[in-house]
């Protein structure tokens, strides 16, 4: 049968296929709409495979937090172009997977998507775009007694969420602190809240090139150690959070801001940890 340009508008408008991929659908599905839809979807799983070797690197990162900030998440939903991360079908479908995530606290990616309906969404958006989607990580985080703060910068490339606890009955005081700490943990990437937690190998390797550095300067071979160790002491308070200098005041560090909050409010607060999803880093 002969398929009219208002048939191929129609399939258009509803599923966001191009024309002629439209066109060859309602051609296949001899005019039938829903076997039409349903073709198209089928080419959005064969598109899936086709896409399976690209690179997914742009995309979004979403947060969402408690209205009690008991709990919050973040994910990092990935495509392979700018131009498809700022559509308003992959900021709807980057929506859905925060809200899953938030609703039902997956252990893992693959226990997400098996929600068929999300699994489908995405299949659908693929055919849709045509380009490989991914939900690459996500992270949910609860305190029990604390906050828990969320950032997202400008453009939705970089997303922060902090975890605090104790913050006793100062919790929503602590989350407006909470919200300049989570733009501190942005725009200096941290490795680490405290220097304890640098691992033991990253420390190995640092007094390695100091070392090796201050022999190559000509410096004594029995105050290696010491230089090092200085130099260690630098590395600290530019790589873990409660040393770096405060963002918007470096005449005190994080930790002097959470202590002066602490004596303010008589409480014990502290930074638990942090997640920092920022697009094209290695993903965890």
């Amino acid at each position: 049968m002969a398929i009219t340009a208002a048939q191929v508008n129609e399939l258009r408008q509803k599923t966001g296929a191009g024309m002629m991929d439209c066109k060859k659908a309602l051609t296949e599905a001899n005019g039938d709409f829903e076997k039409a839809i349903e073709i198209l979807r089928k080419k959005g799983a064969s598109v899936a495979a086709k896409r399976a070797e690209k690179s997914a690197n742009e995309g979004m990162v979403v947060t969402k937090v408690s209205d009690d900030k008991k709990t919050g998440v973040i994910v990092e939903v990935n495509c392979e172009t700018d131009f498809v991360a700022k559509g308003d079908d992959f900021t709807n479908f980057a929506n859905q997977v925060i809200e899953a995530v938030y609703s039902k606290k997956p252990a893992n990616v693959e226990e997400l998507l098996s929600d068929e309906k999300l699994k489908t969404n995405m299949t659908d958006l693929l055919g849709k775009v045509g380009e490989k989607i991914e939900v690459s990580r996500f992270a949910v985080e609860n305190a029990e007694d604390g906050v828990v703060v969320d950032y997202v910068h400008m453009g939705s490339k970089l997303g922060v969420l902090v975890r605090f606890d104790n913050s006793g009955s100062a919790g929503n005081e602590l989350a407006e602190v909470g919200k300049d700490i989570a733009m501190q943990i942005a725009a200096m990437n941290p490795i680490c809240v405290n220097r304890e937690e640098v691992p033991k190998e990253t420390i190995e390797k640092e007094i390695d090139i100091y070392k090796e550095i201050a022999r190559k300067e000509g410096k004594p071979e029995q105050i290696l150690e010491k230089i090092a160790t200085g130099k260690m002491n630098k590395f600290y308070q530019e790589n873990c959070l409660n040393e770096q200098a405060f963002i918007k005041d470096n005449s005190k560090s994080v930790g002097d801001l959470l202590k002066g909050f602490n004596s303010q409010h008589g409480t014990n607060a502290s930074i638990k940890l942090f997640h920092r999803f920022h697009l094209g880093d290695e993903k965890k």
